[in-house]
């Protein structure tokens, strides 16, 4: 008899324990699914968004606004690449930390986000600690989501989402933010946008020459039609004691001839970009190191052997300058990051004694 009731009493728990999974299931199911119910809601308030007749900078903001209050989000910011400078088009942040954000492209920590595409989560994990880009807002975010965003392969700016709490969006649905970021790109993606990608592509009136954003966007499928390019990156080291020295307009025309001499003496299907401030890189498209070597060996010399002057101010004579330069060479090969071949080069030239004057293959 007893026997008989235990065995009753283990029925009837793993009868009840069974039945708590399966409610448990049923409710999680039920949950996923209001989760899924919600978030096509939020996406449909997108779609109206973009559909309506409203200034493109009003669409960024409503956008942002349903952002906030959908995902419950502490704050949102959105900032955008006008072809000149970095301009922040939508926050619900403090205006005296909008400097900061409208900076964050500068910011170590998201240099690799950028420059692969791809969000980077950050947190700290106690409430002392700051996240590595704030300056004085030591209690304003604890975690935070970098989204870089791109239009057709070019980088246009970022949107980040941040929260007062740590490890805040550990477990948020990635898939849907992804849809969120191509949502914000979408309303960018407008007419009223095209000219910032054409002055993206145009932004040195100086030389002419496409910026380093360029190599990461159209340029980037014209080199992968090789498998194998060889990248020159180079700086004219004496730049700054010529402008010093002499002047900026002097500075400038040094810089003017040195890319007009290059530029007819590269064929066109090699891509030529002023990189940053003194630095230049050029891409041999399908070319080996050891033929561009020859190459650089050669335009080395008659880039050094450009030469301007000015009149002395105390003395009635004429003074000369002549650029200096230091030049850093380095393989590519398709389907590797270009961003971190471009990267080796100019940290080497960053770290060079500012008198070094060769040719390194890195």
């Amino acid at each position: 008899m007893l026997i008989g009731i235990i065995i009753f009493l283990v029925i009837l728990i793993i009868a009840l324990t069974a039945y708590n999974l399966s409610i448990s299931k049923k409710i999680k199911t039920f949950s996923n699914i209001n989760e899924k119910i919600s978030n096509l809601n939020v996406l449909q308030d997108f779609i109206n968004t973009i559909g309506k007749d409203m200034p493109v900078n009003n669409k960024i903001e409503v956008i942002n606004d349903i952002i906030i209050q959908k995902f419950n989000i502490k704050y949102s910011t959105i900032v955008v690449f006008n072809g000149a400078e970095y301009v922040l088009k939508t926050s619900n942040v403090d205006e005296k930390h909008w400097e900061t954000l409208r900076n964050l492209h500068t910011e170590e920590i998201f240099k690799d986000s950028i420059m692969t595409a791809t969000p980077k989560h950050i947190t700290v994990d106690k409430p002392e600690e700051k996240l590595p880009y704030q300056k004085f807002e030591l209690g304003r975010a604890k975690s935070a989501i970098f989204f870089p965003l791109y239009i057709d392969n070019i980088y246009i700016g970022y949107w980040i989402i941040e929260s007062n709490e740590p490890h805040a969006f550990d477990h948020f649905d990635t898939n849907i933010l992804g849809i969120v970021k191509e949502n914000i790109v979408a309303v960018l993606k407008t007419v009223s946008y095209q000219n910032t990608i054409e002055n993206i592509y145009r932004v040195d009136k100086t030389t002419g020459l496409n910026s380093a954003e360029y190599l990461y966007g159209k340029a980037k499928s014209i080199i992968d039609k090789y498998p194998q390019s060889t990248i020159c990156m180079f700086t004219i080291t004496n730049i700054e004691d010529i402008n010093r020295k002499f002047n900026r307009n002097v500075g400038t025309d040094v810089i003017v001839k040195m890319t007009n001499l290059i530029k007819t003496s590269i064929s066109a299907e090699y891509i030529f970009v002023r990189y940053m401030g003194p630095k230049f890189a050029i891409v041999f498209s399908g070319v080996d190191e050891e033929s561009v070597m020859n190459f650089v060996t050669s335009i080395k010399k008659e880039i050094e052997k450009i030469r301007l002057s000015k009149k002395s101010k105390t003395k009635k004579e004429i003074e000369y300058t002549f650029p200096k330069t230091n030049f850093a060479i380095a393989n590519y090969y398709k389907g590797t990051g270009l961003e971190e071949v471009t990267k080796k080069l100019e940290e080497y030239l960053d770290n060079a004694n500012i008198n070094e004057s060769n040719i390194n293959c890195i």
